[in-house]
């Protein structure tokens, strides 16, 4: 089976010059394709979010997938090293047309792959360098990292509600009867305790 991925990301953009490049590409190499893909999405959400990851599952060993560039697969190198590593794992042939590539079984396929793949790790972990370093400079300056003390969602909530809350002690109720309530877990309950012992 063949099956040919077409993706745009806004509804503004037009798919025709992606049809015309593989019918082109197809007919030069005397491929039929059997099943056009085509959808309107980001490529940075992931595949499994998008028509291609139905079309991921469908393909089996000696199918073939073309687009007219990876970046039609997903606007991250990550996704693209782990699309790329699925095909050769399951022995799907991969051609991208503008890139000029063809994944298949050969031996400049897998050193491809391979080269891609310790980009895609290089980049992984440049991000993490880069990560890592921003929130040590924050630090530095005194900036407070991580959520402010007593101010999560849940907490924010018990807060909002301490004079019924202290009503609803007063009234005898439990402390289980009250999480249940407001829908918030007993150590949350102690914590917002631990924070505003005046009124509770």
């Amino acid at each position: 089976m063949v099956i040919a991925y077409l993706r745009v990301s806004t509804g503004k953009q037009h798919l025709e010059n992606q049809l015309e490049e593989i019918k082109n590409f197809a007919r030069k190499r005397d491929i039929t394709v059997d099943k056009w893909v085509t959808e309107t999405v980001s490529g940075k959400r992931k595949k499994n979010e998008r028509h291609l990851g139905g079309v991921m599952k469908k393909l089996k060993n000696g199918d073939s997938l073309i687009v007219t560039e990876f970046s039609r697969l997903s606007r991250t190198l990550t996704e693209i090293m782990s699309i790329l590593g699925y095909c050769l794992e399951k022995k799907i042939y991969l051609y991208s047309i503008k890139d000029g590539y063809i994944l298949d079984d050969s031996i400049n396929s897998k050193v491809l792959a391979f080269a891609f793949g310790l980009v895609a790790e290089i980049e992984h972990k440049l991000i993490s360098m880069r990560t890592k370093e921003a929130l040590a400079l924050r630090k530095s300056q005194g900036v407070r990292l991580g959520r402010p003390k007593g101010q999560n969602k849940k907490q924010q909530i018990l807060i909002e509600n301490k004079d019924k809350i202290n009503r609803m002690l007063l009234q005898g109720d439990s402390i289980s009867a009250i999480c249940r309530h407001f829908k918030v877990s007993r150590d949350t309950y102690y914590t917002f305790k631990k924070n505003h012992p005046s009124k509770t």
